[in-house]
């Protein structure tokens, strides 16, 4: 369970991550809200998977989650620039978040 508090908790990075920047530095009520909220629940998920994960484990897969989803969704959706390296750089942190996964000790 504690994999899919995280899976949760990084989903819920990402949604906070955008919901800044709809925010417009905090100047919007509804997408400030909706930013704080997610904060609260996807912290209160990072500390179930905490629980039983190591946390360095828990926190690198967390942010990493949170790093990829944003830039994806920035690309997607903000029209960012996406080039090889910025691509590659995404295929490092995914694999580093696989890898951890796979060699997590239970």
């Amino acid at each position: 369970m504690a994999w899919i508090y995280l899976l949760i908790a990084g989903i819920l990075e990402i949604v906070w991550a955008v919901g800044m920047k709809y925010s417009e530095g905090w100047t919007k009520l509804y997408p400030s809200i909706f930013t704080i909220v997610s904060m609260i629940i996807g912290f209160y998920f990072l500390s179930l998977a905490v629980k039983s994960l190591p946390l360095g484990t828990a926190y690198a897969v967390w942010t990493g989650i949170g790093t990829v989803g944003t830039v994806i969704y920035g690309i997607i959706f903000f029209k960012e620039p996406m080039d090889a390296i910025k691509i590659v750089c995404i295929l490092l942190i995914v694999t580093g978040i696989v890898g951890l996964k796979l060699f997590h000790k239970a």
